[in-house]
């Protein structure tokens, strides 16, 4: 194990990080400090992005997976023009007849991954590095190891039921009949001959041996995936979402995955509200109060499938301000939320500026508990992202809805804020940490350490359930406030402690329209940095 990879991150507060030639973050230091590499050895921000992606493949297995999906939004400086890849999962091709909540946990859970038809795609379209460049820093983590953080421990320690199954997660993960504990290292030797025959072999391989070995993990325990299925599946290129808001212009994800659409919805439903009058939420119960309604209003709303962006009338509706006042006139009655989708806590956000004002906002995951299933193929965890099909069903074959929320703001048509985060409430975050840098100005590194609120709380009868979560942090008569609110609005609030990563990993990045500064700073909730060039 090299001595790089042997300094795990930490919780808590973490350093700014500013510069003018370009500024990766996420959630994990080895993987940040590899698109740092990328873009200090003259590669844009798509590939420095794909180079951390990859590399948390490694680094973060709890979090993501080459069986789970991508999503992602790229603005290319040199044209102005911004895109939108949907690679995350498919449903078979074959139906899934009665499928419930049993499944998720085996594998009629599994869905068509997207990860690496993904990945090739943005490498080809944008990419200016080879794919074996960008893999090099995931391929040497797994066959050097890295050190177990606490937080990584702790994930395995959960599932080390799962984990303890399959011959290929106890060749990694147990080391004498043990689990591997913190500190000690995580040797991923399968990982990284499968990522250098995907360098090497490419889709010939994924198409071929990958599929076979992750078909025959599902027909073991029940599956319906057939090597037909990575066929079929397909990259998805589209214009990405957008909205305007106090001079601003927002960008973001398109349905399926459509967490930007919810954002372009709550940013036009709070532009009817004063909120720079009012104070931020962390010191208003007025806008604390607002904030969640809104939020509440388009995160548990009915999903907006794909088909939502193949309609264009029924889109210029969603987007419309007309329609955005009514929602706001209505705000009252629709705090209370309704049933929906379960959690994805297995979920990894990432951004990226570079010295040209490139910026990819990429999220990518497993899209389900770490290890749901305990079935590898290939050293790789089959994904549980099935859990989304209870959001909605697809079709066979038809990609999932997802709200994922990769997104980026722009201000007279040059970007100023890179965004995203992952967990159950990355709506919420992205919102509340938007709101704190347009309409307060706030330092990036204030507004992440800023208490949030969440979304869906823990029942310990009910599991988790439709309502409200509260960070500690906020003051106690702001709480009081919004307490009494809640409680008039017939909406479940429940206190969380400070700092949980279940209300999100806001990272963004913000650049200065006049000096070109770029600054950012690692959300206190996990354990990433950010690193400028």
């Amino acid at each position: 194990m090299r001595s790089e990879y042997s300094t795990p991150g930490r919780y808590g507060p973490k350093e700014v990080a500013t510069g003018a030639r370009g500024m990766v973050v996420s959630s994990e230091p080895i993987a940040v400090e590899a698109g740092a590499a990328v873009l200090r050895d003259g590669g844009n921000a798509l590939d420095a992005a794909l180079a951390v992606a990859a590399t948390q493949l490694v680094t973060e297995p709890h979090m993501t997976s080459l069986t789970g999906g991508i999503s992602l939004v790229y603005r290319e400086a040199s044209t102005g023009r911004a895109a939108y890849l949907s690679g995350n999962v498919n449903a078979p091709l074959a139906e899934l007849p009665d499928f419930g909540g049993a499944d998720l946990t085996r594998a009629r859970g599994v869905p068509v991954p997207g990860w690496w038809p993904a990945f090739v795609a943005a490498q080809e379209r944008f990419g200016t590095m080879s794919v074996g460049r960008l893999l090099a820093p995931a391929i040497d983590v797994a066959r050097e190891g890295f050190a177990v953080s606490p937080y990584l421990f702790g994930e395995m320690y959960n599932a080390r039921q799962n984990l303890g199954r399959h011959p290929q997660s106890r060749a990694m993960y147990f080391r004498d009949g043990s689990l591997i504990g913190p500190g000690q290292a995580l040797v991923q030797e399968q990982v990284a001959r499968t990522l250098e025959r995907l360098r090497d072999e490419g889709m010939h391989y994924y198409r071929g041996d990958f599929a076979r070995a992750f078909c025959a993990a599902s027909d073991a325990d029940g599956g319906v995936i057939t090597p037909e299925d990575f066929d079929a599946y397909a990259p998805e290129w589209a214009d990405p979402v957008r909205g305007t808001y106090r001079g601003f212009e927002i960008i973001g994800s398109a349905p399926p995955d459509d967490g930007g659409l919810q954002l372009v919805e709550a940013f036009n439903i709070l532009e009817n509200l004063d909120i720079a009058s009012l104070g931020p939420a962390s010191a208003s119960p007025e806008t604390l109060s607002a904030l969640i309604a809104v939020h509440n209003a388009v995160y548990y709303a009915p999903p907006r499938e794909r088909r939502f962006r193949e309609n264009h009338r029924v889109m210029d509706v969603l987007l419309s301000k007309d329609y955005a006042k009514q929602r706001f006139e209505l705000l009252d009655t629709l705090a209370a939320p309704s049933a929906g989708a379960p959690p994805t806590p297995g979920t990894i956000h990432l951004s990226v500026v570079d010295a040209d004002h490139n910026v990819a906002t990429l999220t990518h995951s497993h899209m389900a508990s770490p290890w749901v299933n305990g079935l590898f193929a290939e050293g790789f965890q089959l994904a549980g992202g099935g859990s989304f099909f209870q959001r909605v069903m697809p079709q066979p074959g038809e990609r999932a809805t997802i709200y994922l929320a990769p997104s980026m703001v722009l201000r007279d048509g040059a970007p100023v804020i890179a965004s995203g985060s992952p967990s159950v409430s990355l709506v919420a975050c992205v919102l509340q940490n938007l709101v704190n840098l347009m309409d307060f100005g706030m330092p990036i590194e204030q507004s992440v350490a800023e208490p949030r609120f969440g979304a869906r709380p823990h029942d310990p009868a009910r599991g988790w359930v439709p309502g409200t979560t509260l960070e500690s942090g906020f003051p106690e008569a702001v709480l009081r406030d919004v307490r009494r609110w809640a409680g008039a609005n017939r909406l479940w609030t429940r206190d969380i402690g400070p700092w949980n990563s279940m209300t999100g990993n806001f990272d963004g990045i913000t650049i200065d329209p006049t000096t070109g500064e770029m600054r950012s700073c690692g959300d206190p909730r996990r354990m990433g940095v950010a690193v400028a060039v």
